[in-house]
């Protein structure tokens, strides 16, 4: 995936300007469904067959609501109308879902809050530009879902994507180390403004940062939880959160961690064992992750006021790997921390993977983290235009970043070049892709009208 060691600078360039030959950027520019494009809901009803059928309809009814929360819970259908375009061959370590509400906010090991991709699920090698796609689009659909005409659509998904031309630009230019040590200071955010940004967007980005610092496993255990008989429980909020049984929790709680434990870095196996479960749940979460089977698991410390709360979400193959080559991992948990590792700057210290079992004895492979470690993803909605637009950049240079750390930085610097003709692609394809997600979306609604896909809406 990276670049081969035996290529000098020279040649790593060359590589992208003989992918820039074979591959123009402007070919990136149209988007056109293929002839035998598959049927998205036949590929989300294909998808639901693996899920837990009482809560495939939630999934339906949440992606209904628009065609951006269609769009979020679609990365199979678009993993399938990337890979009948063009193909740079640029390949790096690819999100597989790089929208612009999978980035936000969240502590590193340190403390500090940071700026970087926050969802892994669907990581996986693959071109670039893949991921530049996905976001771009993202941005137009923001755009819409906030009213925005269409000359602030296409500024929005220029701006994500200059800055990530600019950023891998840049990132050629560094050291392999410096590029690795690279990150985004939640207090440095404002510096992707092309002016400084009104008060209003400061004060709206504060607000951001004050909500991420009251998101610990502190405020989780409050939230969730209830003590009963001088125990502390999950507070049940059916189907959303429902405490299993006493014999599930118990090979949740044993099994699953003893595997867990074993993926864990010495010491973050020592901190792990001064803690013990007390409650276990299943849990409803995102948009597209309805429906997979997601525990949270409560441990304690010394008391109840010490709490670690694990989320034990399961792990299928990528959507991207049915387009590409096949994972390296026989188990999709280590896929997504190792993809997670890679790409972000700091990690959770308590990532890790394992097999939790089901109620009715079958395996599947999850992966581990806090449920809430000041992970926080602003509400774009509220943003104001600007404020989303100093976003896009951040995740711009944000992507950039992860992509840099994977693949080759100069072959895809110099694909990218330095006119303005990459943009100018990407610009209108997120336009046009944008304009299929909602021909999608209505496809769905129409569906759900017909009987042919279940939805329970409002939850």
């Amino acid at each position: 995936m990276g670049a081969p060691t035996k290529l000098q600078p020279d040649d790593r360039v060359a590589v992208g300007m003989a992918a820039r030959k074979q591959v123009p950027r402007q070919s990136l520019a149209e988007w056109a469904p293929p002839a035998d494009r598959p049927d998205p809901i036949d590929q989300l009803l294909g998808q639901a067959e693996q899920r837990i059928p009482t809560l495939v309809p939630i999934r339906h009814g949440r992606m209904s609501v628009s065609p951006f929360a269609f769009f979020r819970g679609s990365a199979i259908v678009m993993a399938a109308d990337l890979a009948s375009q063009p193909s740079t061959g640029l390949t790096v370590q690819l999100c597989g879902d790089a929208h612009i509400a999978n980035f936000g906010l969240f502590a590193s090991p340190e403390r500090t809050l940071l700026f970087d991709l926050n969802d892994f699920d669907e990581t996986h090698p693959g071109p670039f530009e893949w991921d530049v796609k996905r976001l771009a689009a993202s941005a137009v659909l923001t755009a819409r879902s906030n009213g925005w005409g269409a000359s602030v659509q296409r500024a929005m998904a220029r701006s994500a994507v200059r800055a990530y031309r600019e950023a891998m630009r840049g990132f050629a230019e560094m050291s392999t180390l410096d590029v690795w040590y690279s990150r985004l200071d939640v207090s440095e955010i404002a510096r992707f403004a092309e002016t400084l940004p009104p008060e209003t967007v400061l004060a709206r980005v504060e607000r951001s940062i004050a909500g991420a610092k009251r998101r610990t496993n502190l405020q989780a255990m409050e939230k969730l939880t209830i003590v009963v008989d001088g125990e502390r429980r999950f507070v049940e909020d059916p189907p959303l959160l429902e405490r299993t049984g006493p014999e599930q929790a118990e090979l949740l709680g044993q099994e699953a961690i003893a595997r867990y434990k074993e993926t864990l870095v010495s010491d973050r196996a020592t901190l792990l064992e001064k803690f013990h479960v007390v409650d276990v749940a299943r849990k409803v979460v995102g948009v597209g992750s309805v429906g997979t089977r997601c525990y949270v698991l409560l441990l304690q410390g010394v008391d109840e006021s010490d709490p670690l709360v694990l989320q034990f979400k399961e792990a299928t193959a990528s959507v991207l790997e049915a387009h590409t080559a096949p994972s390296q991992f026989d188990h999709h948990g280590a896929r997504v921390v190792a993809g997670q590792r890679v790409m972000q700057a700091a990690t959770d210290i308590f990532i890790g993977w394992t097999s939790a079992t089901d109620a009715l004895g079958l395996v599947h492979d999850s992966y581990v983290r806090q449920l809430r470690d000041m992970k926080f993803s602003p509400d774009l909605s509220a943003l104001g235009l600007k404020g989303v637009d100093l976003l896009l950049r951040a995740a711009g240079w944000t992507l950039a970043r992860a992509h840099a750390r994977s693949g080759d930085r100069l072959a895809i610097a110099a694909y990218l070049g330095r006119s303005t003709r990459f943009e100018d692609a990407i610009t209108p394809w997120a336009m046009g892709y944008a304009d299929q997600t909602e021909d999608d979306h209505a496809g769905l609604v129409h569906a759900i009208r017909m009987a042919r896909v279940p939805a329970i809406t409002g939850v």
